[in-house]
């Protein structure tokens, strides 16, 4: 399998792409307002994991230390690693979306990558991760246990090797091999990264939809895409020298910022738990099907964005499995895309009466007709044609929608 390299010259390729969004006559028609679609499934990865993750892993390859969201414009790229920089080797501990995200970047940018995953991991998603070059260690029952292999025991492991190889070979002390550790969410890098999906948003639909955005809808694990997407909308670094009073949200929402509506499935919920409870929470443990979603406690950088905007600007919500399984079952009916539950999540609140409920309180049918809201389509590993039908079976009859 080739691997894509650049030369010294030349900037880096950038891990993740543009993504489209366009209109959805059908998720319209059922939520009863203006639904725009922002196709993060046609990342490199399958998700929007490319974006952050990608743009945390990319500046690890700069001479200087990756910067914080503040200091500089996250689609700013410098002058690749030169032959005197020391190597990169990637880690992470996921066996799904981050790690597939962190495999993409690492054949990108023709790097080693080494993922740890648990033995619950799947066959196609190991399938995907080897075949794009990265080294895959099985260990543990939970992510913790795998996540805890991969820093006492893999990476130790990893640079006593490149030690003792140096040693053998007389190597010269900045040729050491640079060891990289990805999270899968809780980064300001990640979240930089993540944030260049709402630069996309506010362009395409000021040029090719020549609309405002009322509202944005996105789904919540560990908070990275929620975090992202809060920076976009209210961070001073999308529009420099505004202070507090920064962020693309006012030129987005012509004028006002849009607001935020983060969905979870009950059972993966910790982010709606915080904010009913008025502090952070860590779940005891996850029951939702919905894996992607299942970090029991969310970045407290997402706890701070509750806190600093909440109310009616960032609103939090749950939806049960089943609407969020037969939402993606319905979603692949009308849209011929396939996406995994947790994405479900984001959009069975257009087709539950959610979105009105939430973003529609208190406006007459005319006035919600011309409200125009974005969903994040996520994406994801984690579906098929079997998974989607087994769905239908088990969830189907007691989702009067669907």
């Amino acid at each position: 399998m080739g691997s894509v390299s650049f030369p010294a010259s030349s900037e880096p390729p950038k891990p993740w792409v543009e993504t489209p969004l366009i209109y959805s006559a059908q998720l319209s028609n059922a939520a009863g307002c203006n639904i725009y679609l922002k196709l993060e499934n046609v990342q490199p990865s399958g998700s929007f994991k490319s974006r952050g993750i990608g743009n945390m892993m990319l500046r690890s390859t700069l001479p200087s230390p990756p910067s914080s969201p503040s200091s500089s414009s996250p689609t700013s790229f410098q002058e690749p690693p030169t032959t005197t920089q020391r190597k990169i080797h990637f880690f992470c501990s996921s066996a799904g979306n981050a790690g597939l995200a962190c495999a993409t970047t690492a054949h990108t940018l023709a790097c080693p990558a080494t993922i740890v995953v648990p033995t619950s991991a799947q066959e196609p998603v190991l399938r995907r991760l080897r075949g794009l070059g990265a080294t895959v260690v099985i260990h543990g029952s939970s992510w913790f246990e795998a996540d805890t292999h991969l820093r006492e025991v893999v990476m130790p492991a990893s640079a006593l090797e490149d030690l003792q190889q140096q040693e053998s070979s007389g190597g010269e002390e900045t040729k050491k091999t640079k060891q990289v550790y990805v999270p899968p969410f809780d980064h300001e890098d990640i979240w930089s990264g993540a944030a260049t999906l709402m630069d996309e948003v506010a362009e395409q639909m000021r040029v090719v939809h020549r609309a405002y955005v009322d509202a944005v809808v996105c789904n919540v694990g560990g908070g990275g895409l929620l975090n992202g997407i809060m920076e976009g909308v209210w961070g001073p670094s999308r529009n420099p020298g505004a202070g507090k009073e920064g962020g693309l949200g006012k030129e987005v929402g012509g004028g006002k910022e849009p607001r935020v509506l983060a969905i979870e499935t009950v059972g993966a919920d910790s982010f709606n738990q915080s904010v009913k409870a008025g502090e952070l929470v860590k779940m005891k443990q996850i029951t939702s099907i919905a894996s992607s979603l299942g970090a029991v406690q969310v970045s407290k950088k997402t706890w701070e964005w509750s806190q600093m905007v909440g109310g009616e600007s960032l609103v939090s919500a749950t939806v049960t499995d089943a609407e969020a399984a037969m939402a993606s079952v319905r979603f692949a009916d009308e849209h011929r895309m396939l996406v995994e539950v947790s994405c479900g999540a984001t959009l069975a609140t257009a087709y539950n009466g959610d979105l009105r409920r939430y973003l529609g309180k208190g406006l007459s049918d005319e006035e919600w007709r011309n409200v125009n809201v974005v969903m994040v389509v996520c994406g994801g590993s984690h579906v098929s044609v079997d998974v989607l039908k087994a769905y239908r079976e088990k969830y189907g009859p007691e989702i009067a929608w669907a």
